[in-house]
């Protein structure tokens, strides 16, 4: 992934993933109803996505479906994420995760499961 997606990007493409193909039209609606966006605002982040490459838009019917996965996404804002807060070093982001106090036993557990699969 080449470019950041902000806040509001990232809501409109859960909503793409969920949906597609999907209208924007019925994008609209999505929107309107889980975060209150009007018609014009979701026009807009649509229109930015497109030109981030990240959504394709085609006709008949403004028909909107995503050109990136939700996986790849992750992962680019994952290692940006580690980059910005923590030097590029994934230990650093997992002693962090670890020392949090509010992590139960079961999910120490799991983190414990997954490293040893690893």
């Amino acid at each position: 992934m080449q470019k950041k997606l902000f806040d509001s990007e990232l809501k409109l493409m859960e909503m793409v993933w969920e949906n597609e193909p999907v209208s924007a039209k019925e994008l609209s609606i999505i929107a309107s109803e889980r975060i209150g966006w009007n018609k014009n605002t979701t026009y807009t982040v649509i229109k930015k996505l497109v030109e981030k490459k990240m959504i394709h838009r085609s006709e008949p019917g403004f028909i909107c479906t995503s050109l990136i996965s939700k996986d790849d996404v992750r992962k680019a804002e994952t290692e940006g994420l580690i980059k910005r807060l923590y030097n590029g070093s994934k230990k650093a982001l997992f002693s962090a995760l670890i020392e949090d106090e509010t992590l139960s036993e079961a999910e120490l557990d799991e983190l414990r499961k997954m490293l040893e699969k690893r």
